[in-house]
């Protein structure tokens, strides 16, 4: 952090922690000082929360705040993942309320222009409140002790720029019960008051569901009657305009929540990909920057992007991912995946950009002569058979029961011979067109033959955003490969160019061994 620039003498920040008070820049009601930074941590008791109101405002104006400001932070200082505002000019910021027991306001003035500064004052508010940010966790009061009677709390939820719909989601709930949750109860509405659709009524011990609403706006009432009360309620809630997405389109990207700029603490982000049944998903981390390892467990124990293989997290968890960190692609094992970013109540980054392709279900094999190449059709159900084609649209795919199916001979299609690795191969490409209208999506796969070995290969070469991949990624591994012996063994069944050549050589063989011992007999 910065030492505070404060000319002597001036007092500058400093940690409050009485339940209500005042505090302005220095020399307030006069001009504040040149080059001064102040930061000034507001502590009340846990389970409250810090409403913060400006009485008077003026600092030197900028379109961006680059010279002197006032920032407002959710949390501890410094941290960009809990910055709820950035301040100057005339217009004071509005009644700001905690999503927790901890403010940070941070002043700071340039060596040109001084103004006459702010003044401020703050209070603990027991429960409820006014919550702008993108992020925040609310508590009953007293929480996690029994709340108390005939409380009555309101959080209004919204007004963050250009935020989306908004998630809660309840880590602990414990309250009393009762038919109609009529005695002690937490309702939720889908907007800023209480004539908007009520989205639930809770009481008892069972978790409520997670709830997303359908505009910027939250309100949340918590409500107990004279008697029997309980643990109360932890919840946190986020922004979901960026944050819960799920994806069916065969190719797509995203990234966490305001990338490149940091994303917001105390988040639960989910992106789910569900592609059709055959179908495996690659994924490209194209930038990653999260906050890194902890230094007593070298663990991802803080902020963390996890993948878990069937889209759910009971499935088995294929990576889980934290700091700045350059990864290879990884591929699922089904047609769906699930990737979960959890970040904590302080240190956000820049965080990740991600792109994602679906591996067409397809098995390629070759004799000495020919490609043979199968696709099931409920893989590419929306596709007509001559959107698929090896080399030129004329040598499009024939439908054979429930596969596409191309077999054609190395002369044809597109087909030429390469050495590599000083092994000689014939190779094409294979086409498969999901274009829709005007949007043109053809992805691209190389088919590889070695003829001597009889071994074929296929390699994406076109698919997410062929410019921002560093190389083409083989998509046959060993996976595939056992998941399609049984295709494999029905197209080598159908292999009898080899038989007949062979037993051509070994019938010639035998009549030269005749012919060879009738002539030494002679």
């Amino acid at each position: 952090s910065h030492p505070p620039l404060c000319p002597p003498g001036i007092k500058c920040g400093g940690v409050l922690s009485a339940p209500s008070g005042n505090f302005s820049s220095p020399n307030f009601p006069g001009l504040y000082p040149y080059e001064t930074e102040c930061t000034w941590l507001i502590v009340v008791a846990e389970g409250s929360s810090v409403v913060l109101s400006f009485s008077h405002f003026e600092l030197e104006y900028h379109d961006a705040c680059a010279y002197d400001y006032l920032q407002v932070y959710n949390g501890a200082a410094r941290d960009r993942g809990n910055l709820l505002g950035t301040f100057c000019g005339h217009s004071p910021p509005p009644p700001f309320s905690s999503a927790w027991h901890v403010m940070a306001v941070v002043f700071r003035s340039d060596r040109h222009v001084a103004k006459h500064g702010f003044a401020a004052a703050y209070r603990k508010d027991a429960c409820g409140g006014q919550l702008t940010g993108l992020s925040g966790e609310i508590t009953s009061p007293r929480y996690p002790e029994s709340y108390p009677n005939d409380a009555e709390c309101r959080w209004s939820i919204g007004g963050a720029s250009g935020g989306g719909p908004l998630t809660l989601v309840f880590a602990d709930f414990q309250m009393e019960g009762g038919q109609g949750c009529g005695f002690d109860y937490v309702a939720l509405f889908d907007g800023p008051t209480v004539t908007a659709p009520r989205l639930g009524r809770y009481c008892g011990s069972a978790r409520p569901p997670r709830t997303v609403s359908s505009s910027p706006h939250l309100l949340i009432i918590f409500k107990s009657d004279f008697n029997i009360g309980g643990r109360g309620f932890k919840a946190h809630f986020y922004s979901a305009g960026e944050c819960q997405e799920v994806f069916t389109t065969i190719k797509g990207n995203f990234s966490s929540p305001q990338y490149p700029n940091f994303y917001p603490n105390n988040l639960k982000c989910q992106w789910s990909i569900q592609l059709p049944p055959g179908y495996r998903i690659k994924v490209f981390f194209l930038d990653m920057e999260l906050e890194g390892r902890s230094s007593l467990t070298g663990g991802c124990d803080y902020d963390h992007l996890s993948a878990f293989d069937g889209g759910t997290e009971n499935g088995s968890l294929l990576g889980q991912w934290c700091g700045r960190e350059s990864l290879a692609p990884i591929t699922s094992r089904s047609n769906r995946l699930l990737l979960v970013l959890h970040t904590d109540r302080n240190t956000a980054k820049r965080g990740f950009s991600i792109s994602y392709v679906g591996v067409v279900p397809m098995n390629v094999s070759c004799t000495r002569t020919d490609f043979h190449i199968q696709i099931p059709m409920q893989s590419l159900a929306q596709l007509e058979r001559n959107r698929i084609y090896l080399g030129t649209p004329s040598c499009a795919a024939q439908v054979a029961g429930r596969n596409f199916k191309i077999h054609t001979r190395f002369d044809t299609c597109g087909t030429e011979s390469q050495r590599r690795n000083n092994t000689s191969v014939i190779v094409s490409t294979l086409y498969i067109d999901f274009s829709v209208g005007d949007q043109e999506d053809i992805h691209q796969y190389e088919v590889q033959c070695e003829p001597k070995r009889k071994e074929a290969s296929v390699t994406l070469i076109a698919g997410p955003d062929p410019s921002r991949l560093s190389q083409a990624e083989n998509l046959v591994d060993a996976q595939q490969r056992v998941g399609e012996a049984m295709d494999a063994r029905e197209i080598k069944s159908q292999d009898t160019s080899d038989i007949v050549f062979i037993s051509i050589c070994i019938l010639a063989g035998l009549l030269m061994v005749i012919a060879v011992v009738g002539l030494v007999l002679l």
